[in-house]
């Protein structure tokens, strides 16, 4: 039996792939990476079948790679997604995204007297369990759970 396969998303010769992307999540990383703002030739795909995720999403960029700041971003809203880079048409580098120790500048503290919403200072967090997805605060110390942030 000859069972033919097409692409569902088509090559891409230089840039990066942002794969395994929680369906529900997809448009936050978009918005996150500020992709709608970019002129670069980009690939938005969503629920495409997969067997970690259920359905899964992924976002192809052509002509541009992302630094630790843009990741560490991703990685607060859609952990284990995986970065692809692509030079030529071929994988030269992949990467597991995995949430930093400290997140600076991403998240609000949900303390509304915690320092960060009161002055003009940039927050900063402590992730002390990245599995479960606590961080807390640096300066007030409060603990908040990564399904109840608010990103900045």
């Amino acid at each position: 039996m000859n069972e033919k396969k097409e692409l569902q998303v088509a090559a891409l010769k230089n840039g990066t792939v942002i794969d395994h992307i929680p369906s529900d999540k997809l448009f936050t990383v978009v918005n996150l990476l500020g992709l709608q703002h970019v002129d670069s030739n980009i690939t938005i795909g969503n629920n495409f079948e997969s067997k970690k995720l259920g359905k899964k999403g992924i976002i192809k960029v052509a002509d541009r790679y992302f630094c630790d700041e843009e990741i560490s971003r991703i990685s607060v809203v859609a952990p284990n997604v995986k970065l692809n880079i692509i030079r030529d048409y071929e994988v030269v580098e992949k990467k597991q995204i995995v949430m930093p120790d400290e997140l600076k500048g991403i998240v609000k503290c949900n303390n509304p007297k915690c320092i960060t919403n009161n002055e003009p200072m940039q927050t900063w967090f402590h992730v002390i369990d990245k599995d479960a997805g606590l961080l807390k605060c640096h300066y007030c110390e409060k603990e908040q759970q990564k399904d109840n942030i608010k990103l900045i």
